[in-house]
């Protein structure tokens, strides 16, 4: 167990937090000493170890396995509210709508994908490891969590467009190599505040697909994430609109059904998506989320 966890050559380069590592050991030691088996040196050992580390960091390392086998591993902040932003650390929506996804692969494989409020990008990455696609678009408007994001892109191999941080000022230049092989899938960071884009830079994107998770959490934010859906859905011209899913965990009822009746005031078209019960990268408690399909 020890091996397979906090002397697993991933936790080794990229460690959880300290608090985490101290726990887990310490919960491993009682149970080991409740069988009243033979003291394991290594065991006490590893706890010294953490024990020794120094004050606890504002940043820990979080590393996920995928189905294929591959990981994905992220630099997240180690407080739910850091630098202004919640955007710092992966929430539950986004673990099962990349589970989703991972069941859905053919809806991503070969195509645009445009992501709002990526945070430090877990969903994304799994998507780009797993999926296909033949580009990624990574968005969100906090520069720490843009240049948090960026890190978390190279940690994992993926390099963002040489140009740096799409913004509206340099518009995208399109997608060209609608064939191009997708095992490599294009990446693209884009800095989008959904008050201000314009439908000439989200037609500029080209989304086939557009994802988001756990961005329905405030109705100052609902408006502003509504007005830019309906900028998506006119700036499509005479190309067709893209599919939109947003998962969302349900923590306050009042916030979600307040979304749902904007997105009916606005004339949204809306269906759930059923999403799987359980989710693989989740270990706790199962958070009430839910996959709404918005018809743009």
């Amino acid at each position: 167990i020890l091996h397979k966890t906090i002397l697993h050559p991933l936790c080794v380069k990229y460690p959880p937090s300290a608090k985490y590592r101290r726990g887990f050991l310490t919960e491993l030691i009682k149970k080991l000493e409740s069988t009243a088996a033979e003291p394991l040196d290594e065991l006490y050992e590893a706890l010294a170890d953490v024990l020794k580390e120094a004050e606890e960091s504002t940043h820990c390392y979080k590393n996920y396995l995928l189905p294929s086998g591959d990981c994905v591993s992220l630099c997240e902040s180690t407080a739910l509210i850091s630098g202004g932003t919640t955007g710092l650390l992966t929430w539950e929506a986004a673990l099962h709508l990349a589970q989703w996804a991972l069941h859905n692969p053919s809806l991503f494989r070969g195509r645009t994908i445009l992501e709002l409020g990526s945070g430090v990008g877990f969903t994304g990455i799994a998507i780009c490891k797993s999926c296909q696609p033949r580009t990624f678009i990574f968005s969100d408007c906090h520069p720490r969590v843009l240049s948090q994001l960026g890190e978390n892109l190279q940690l994992n191999g993926l390099s963002p467009e040489p140009d740096g941080t799409w913004s509206p000022q340099t518009e995208s230049q399109g997608q060209e190599g609608e064939g191009q092989s997708c095992q490599t899938p294009k990446v693209i960071v884009a800095e989008l505040d959904w008050g201000s884009v314009t439908e000439k830079q989200l037609l500029a994107l080209r989304a086939d697909v557009v994802i988001a998770a756990d961005v329905v959490y405030d109705p100052e934010i609902i408006v502003a994430l509504i007005g830019m859906l309906q900028k998506l859905s006119s700036s499509r011209a005479d190309r067709k609109a893209p599919e939109v899913f947003i998962a969302s965990t349900i923590r306050n009822p009042a916030t979600y059904q307040l979304f749902q009746a904007e997105l009916d005031k606005a004339g949204i078209r809306w269906q759930v998506i059923p999403a799987q019960s359980s989710c693989n990268f989740l270990c706790d408690v199962q958070p009430d989320v839910t996959i709404l399909q918005l018809f743009v």
